[in-house]
């Protein structure tokens, strides 16, 4: 009995009809063996189909896999065509007690055989790319989903609280829930980001943490990796901002440490732009910035405050001129805010500050002549004139308001090409004309620069903006229309600010519409 080998699985008798059947007779010890072998290569080409379904997470052991495990074992694949339907076996006696069984084929009828198109023929394999999202826009290629396969899934309810009844409803049968990918990041990136954010925030004076601090924002400035953490330091600097407007320090590390990532040149940050500017606009134009310690240095305080909103203004208007070719709504929404700010005689002088250098920096020279110009003579009766009569408490406060405005109207001049004709006469009554269109407390100072050039680009706007005021009272043109108007930078729509509103209504000065 020990002689005999171990029990077979495998039926012998299966291998001697097909031996029989290519005219081979086997004897007892050859058929043994052969069987053992036949046993052993079914028994590890299942072993493999069943990794496949494991990995695949499946209960059910498929066809593919088969093909899968003869593919990885360097077997010849098995030719044919799978099919979604079961077998359907049939039996026929060739003999007593010989049954045979064979597949039943479907009746096909010939005419519609000869009548049926013929297939398409498949392609060869090949690889190619495609564009799956552009700007966060999917393009509508055949490779991508269509709009309406993606408009319904986006009808069906989503998470872990959703009832599956509403998707199986819809014609999802294999309804499944996954959670919400989670961004992974290295753990050097991790690590950098935790150590730029200590090194920014320390405020030691030492000179070792002042170096540091440096070190860090050189390194934003200039490391090309860093696109995976701009979400993350666009959040960190908006948190910072909203939760830190009483301490300066903070504000002005957020301040440089947005230039440094607007001056990578390495980061795409053309979806970030809107995210960006709110921390911006919040430190140009807060009510304000600096806590209790910060007021009881006078001067001093106030001095550090300006100069925030003053790099707050240069990067509102680098985030302006870089992004607002691929965001067109950008820059009207940006100088809206501002102008709103400026028009608004309940705002603080610091306030009107930020509002007039962000909307020159923001707008630029045009800006300043639509929007600034025709509402200066106002301005000037209804803020710097009542700032100007409170005496000394008020004085930094106005001479840096005055400041702010004369820095605005400078910036006409580069777009204004006229001849320069040093004839002092004419200088003084186009310096008188000045006056009386921008008021005497601006006009005065932009008529003792002696600038024709900047002098008379403003009287051309004053010279259009009365035109427009007369076809507007003779009926015969719409003032909304007329250069020299805010309405005609577009200033009538909504104003969307990154600020909280002051939960108040304010009457905003000059020719604009009311906001609400």
């Amino acid at each position: 009995m020990a002689g005999e080998g171990p029990k077979l699985l495998w039926n012998p008798e299966n291998v001697k009809d097909v031996a029989e059947s290519i005219g081979i007779n086997l004897t007892e010890e050859p058929l043994r063996v052969l069987t053992q072998d036949v046993e052993y290569r079914i028994g590890q080409v299942v072993v493999e189909a069943l990794r496949f379904m494991r990995a695949a997470n499946r209960t059910t052991l498929t066809v593919q896999d088969v093909s899968q495990a003869l593919r990885v074992l360097d077997v010849e694949p098995l030719y044919g065509y799978d099919s979604t339907r079961p077998l359907r076996y049939g039996e026929a006696s060739i003999g007593p007690g010989q049954p045979l069984f064979y597949i039943e084929d479907e009746e096909v009828d010939f005419e519609k055989v000869i009548n049926a198109p013929l297939p398409k023929v498949p392609r060869d394999m090949s690889f190619t790319a495609h564009w799956l999202a552009i700007d966060g826009v999917q393009p509508s290629i055949p490779q991508n989903p269509t709009t309406g396969e993606t408009s319904s899934k986006d009808l069906l309810p989503k998470g872990p609280g959703a009832n599956p009844a509403v998707a199986a409803l819809a014609g999802n049968d294999n309804v499944a829930f996954r959670p919400a990918v989670k961004h992974v990041i290295s753990k050097e990136l991790i690590l950098y980001f935790d150590k730029v954010q200590a090194a920014i925030l320390d405020d030691d004076p030492d000179e070792e943490k002042t170096r540091l601090r440096s070190a860090a924002l050189d390194s934003v400035r200039s490391d090309p990796g860093l696109h995976q953490l701009v979400p993350y330091f666009v959040s960190f600097i908006n948190n910072q901002v909203t939760h830190r407007l009483d301490d300066l320090f903070v504000l002005r590390q957020m301040m440089e440490l947005t230039g440094a990532i607007l001056e990578n040149p390495s980061i795409f940050l053309d979806p970030y732009a809107s995210s960006l500017a709110a921390p911006v606009l919040t430190c140009l134009m807060a009510r304000k910035l600096g806590g209790s310690e910060s007021s009881l240095e006078g001067t001093d305080a106030l001095k550090d405050q300006y100069r925030l909103r003053e790099v707050a203004a240069s990067l509102l208007g680098t985030i302006a001129r870089k992004y607002s070719k691929t965001n067109a709504l950008l820059r009207p929404k940006l100088t809206r805010t501002c102008l709103k700010f400026f028009l608004d005689p309940s705002k603080s002088p610091a306030v009107l500050y930020g509002a007039i250098s962000g909307l020159a920096a923001a707008g630029g020279p045009e800006a300043v002549r639509i929007l600034v110009l025709p509402n200066l003579r106002m301005f000037d009766e209804g803020i710097l004139t009542p700032l100007r009569e409170k005496g000394e408490a008020s004085h930094f406060e106005y001479e840096a308001l005055v400041g702010g405005i004369m820095k605005a109207i400078e910036t006409l001049v580069e777009g204004i090409l006229l001849p320069n004709v040093a004839d002092m006469d004419e200088l003084d009554r186009e310096g008188q004309l000045v006056i009386e269109f921008l008021g005497r407390t601006i006009g005065e100072r932009v008529a003792r620069l002696g600038n024709q050039h900047l002098n008379r680009g403003i009287l051309e706007v004053r010279h259009l903006d009365d035109e427009a005021e007369d076809r507007f009272k003779t009926g015969t043109g719409a003032r909304s229309q007329a250069f020299g108007t805010p309405q005609a930078f577009g200033v009538r729509e909504e104003v969307e600010s990154g600020l909280p509103s002051s939960g108040a209504s304010t009457q905003t000065m000059g020719r604009t519409p009311q906001y609400e």
